[in-house]
């Protein structure tokens, strides 16, 4: 059998699929699809310094070859992921990220300290969530931006950290590097991509909010571009996010450069969809004679 363990910044995953903020809740509500140790890791639900209400519905909307939404982000807040959500998922068998957010780099910085000292095993901060002291820009609109937060988190943060990047359609590069120059143990991207829709019987946009995220396979070539560009930006490894469904999405994630791949909006339509990739993979290696996931982690073979 193939060796599908992989190691991102010190922290041994058992295979390279991880479930991606927003998608799972807090983990403990998938177990009775089957168990969390079948993953390689959990990434929890995004966190704010305090509870979050969300954004007015309608807020999820359905579009042809995926999901639009703009949630704003709805959960408990800090002190339920401390005390509540982290110790539930203690000895789950599997990896646990807890992902968060914030308006300013230092309360970034501080929930950083604080989960720091819980029992999550890895840290992801979403550079997609608003500046409030830059006109409410993303944290990721630029390289500045990027090393201002990530230098501040990472004094605060003792845990392996992963910087979340938005889908930035020509800097990706930059913003990995930046990133990485100011101690970020790995990258995760790329967040979703704003479009929108419109019900053209009520003239009225499908969302409350006119405009959200895209995310699903109608995103996948563009994710999958910006990993192979980031890969080969940095040293530090680069996590795959952005409508990967199958096996065959995650296996071209790998070939790109990626070290491992987080799963989102596929289980909406299959729970099962995580496993099914980690079968896949796992297949695909022993039909083409690879013994683990570095023999086909940037692999990729470019024309000349």
């Amino acid at each position: 059998m193939p060796d599908l363990k992989v190691n991102i910044a010190g922290v041994e995953f058992k295979n390279p699929v991880i479930i991606a903020s927003g998608f799972f809740g807090y983990g403990k509500e998938y177990e009775r699809f089957y168990p969390l140790s079948q993953l390689g890791g959990v990434t929890l639900n995004g966190t704010t310094p305090v509870p979050k209400d969300g954004s007015p519905t309608p807020r999820i909307a359905e579009t042809p070859a995926g999901v639009l939404s703009n949630t704003g982000m709805p959960n408990p807040g800090l002190e339920i992921l401390l005390h509540e959500a982290l110790p539930q998922l203690n000895g789950s068998g599997t990896v646990v990220i807890a992902n968060v957010a914030a308006g300013t780099a230092d309360d970034f910085a501080r929930i950083a300290g604080l989960v720091s000292e819980s029992c999550a095993d890895m840290i992801e901060i979403n550079l997609a969530a608003a500046n409030i002291e830059n006109s409410g820009l993303s944290f990721g609109v630029d390289a500045k931006s990027v090393e201002s937060v990530v230098k501040k988190v990472r004094i605060a943060c003792t845990k392996s950290l992963i910087v979340k990047l938005p889908p930035h359609l020509t800097q990706i590069p930059d913003l990995a590097k930046a990133a990485e120059a100011e101690g970020a143990d790995a990258v995760s991207l790329i967040g979703t991509v704003f479009g929108m829709r419109i019900d053209i019987q009520t003239r009225h946009p499908l969302l409350k909010s006119n405009t959200g995220g895209l995310s699903g396979r109608a995103i996948f070539p563009l994710a999958l571009r910006m990993v192979w560009q980031a890969a080969n930006a940095v040293k530090i490894p680069v996590i795959g996010i952005g409508g990967i469904s199958r096996w065959q999405d995650a296996a071209e994630m790998l070939l790109a450069g990626a070290k491992a791949v987080e799963v989102g909006s596929a289980l909406f339509s299959d729970p099962f969809a995580p496993i099914q990739i980690i079968d896949g993979i796992s297949n695909y290696l022993s039909d083409n004679n690879l013994r683990s996931i570095s023999d086909l982690s940037g692999r990729v073979e470019c024309w000349k």
